[in-house]
């Protein structure tokens, strides 16, 4: 299949037309893919829209809408949302299959590792943002002061809460990735983690507050994980560290080809 770009191996010189060519085939294979994937989410919007409504109390599980062509805009918006999920390997893919080939074969592997290791906490992210932090944050807010106010979700505004939730929640679950990537490129050393735990602590509470979050319950939904998984993530570095360090040290070692 020729439309598919041959990933370049490592040190094989291609000119500034062949790189520019690759470089368009990519992206067209992302828009395409992302226009795949919305179709099939478009197609399946309605099971989309239930599973989401799902987190929303027994008697409130149909938005309403306050336009003529809200119910539609909004399926599309959930199948953008969808779709772009759905299709976001192939895009990483892509990123990963043009800057490649500027790796070493054996750094190429470990980024691939960590790569698949995202993809599986990405995952893991969402169905904790699923079950655990959209619940509890759409219980505490539609229940919030609830004798003052007539309390109405309304679609759009839902759907769009909801995709913040799980983005957020997919972004806590990253952080093994952060973690882990400094300690592999010897930026910061296992035990310099735990001797300033306090610091890490301090970092982790600042970036659940910035994640997005309206309210507390969603920041501390947030903050839990993420603390949880500093720690976590802390004593597998200090694992694997002694393993790394070697090798480590021999990438930085400039061979006499290289040199002049």
């Amino acid at each position: 299949m020729r439309w598919v770009p041959r990933r370049l191996r490592y040190g094989e010189e291609a000119t500034l037309v062949e790189h520019l060519g690759e470089l368009r085939s990519r992206l067209t294979l992302s828009l395409l893919a992302l226009a795949v994937a919305f179709g099939v989410a478009f197609a399946f919007h309605d099971n989309i829209i239930h599973w989401l409504n799902q987190a929303l109390p027994p008697d409130r599980r149909h938005p309403i809408t306050l336009g003529v062509a809200e119910p539609f805009l909004t399926s599309v918006m959930v199948a953008i949302y969808a779709g772009f999920l759905l299709a976001l390997p192939i895009i990483l893919w892509q990123v990963w299959s043009f800057f490649a080939p500027a790796l070493r074969e054996n750094t190429q592997r470990v980024v691939a590792g960590f790569v698949l290791f995202a993809a599986i906490l990405l995952a893991a992210g969402v169905a904790f943002g699923y079950w655990i932090a959209l619940p509890a944050a759409v219980h505490f807010l539609t229940n919030y002061d609830n004798e003052l106010f007539n309390i109405q979700i309304r679609a759009k505004d839902y759907y769009s809460f909801a995709a913040l939730v799980l983005l957020a929640m997919a972004v806590v679950f990253e952080l093994p990735i952060f973690i882990l990537g400094l300690v592999r490129l010897g930026i910061v050393t296992a035990k310099k983690l735990r001797t300033s735990w306090r610091v890490g602590i301090v970092a982790v509470t600042a970036l659940a507050v910035a994640l997005p979050g309206v309210d507390p319950v969603t920041t501390l939904i947030e903050l839990g994980p993420l603390l949880v998984l500093y720690f976590l993530t802390v004593a597998v570095a200090a694992v694997f560290e002694p393993r790394w360090r070697p090798k480590l040290e021999e990438s930085l070692e400039v061979s006499p080809g290289e040199t002049g």
